[in-house]
């Protein structure tokens, strides 16, 4: 069985991953917090859990507080294996009507 991948990317659609970007760290790098929730194996309680990885952004469109999309991808530094595909959220845009 093969998986499907998108022909822009290169990366399948399950590993791409909804994250905040938490600091921008130089030119076209960024740091986001990817959020999740884990159940405890004893105790059968849901934990929240945070893990920070930096991301290339190669068109620089991303601030602080965005939503967005991010890939895996070859490696394109020492710690960046993270590409930002597009914006989901501005941080500045209410969701008010």
């Amino acid at each position: 069985m093969t998986e499907a991948t998108d022909p822009t990317t290169g990366a399948s659609e399950q590993s791409a991953k909804a994250a905040f970007v938490s600091k921008r760290s130089g030119d076209k790098s960024l740091t986001v917090t990817l959020r999740s929730l884990v159940k405890h194996v004893a105790y059968e309680k849901y934990l929240r859990r945070e893990r920070s990885l930096a991301v290339h952004d190669p068109k620089n469109v991303a601030q602080v507080g965005d939503l967005v999309e991010i890939v895996p991808c070859r490696p394109v530094s020492k710690r960046k294996r993270w590409r930002v595909v597009k914006v989901l959220r501005r941080a500045n845009e209410t969701t008010e009507q």
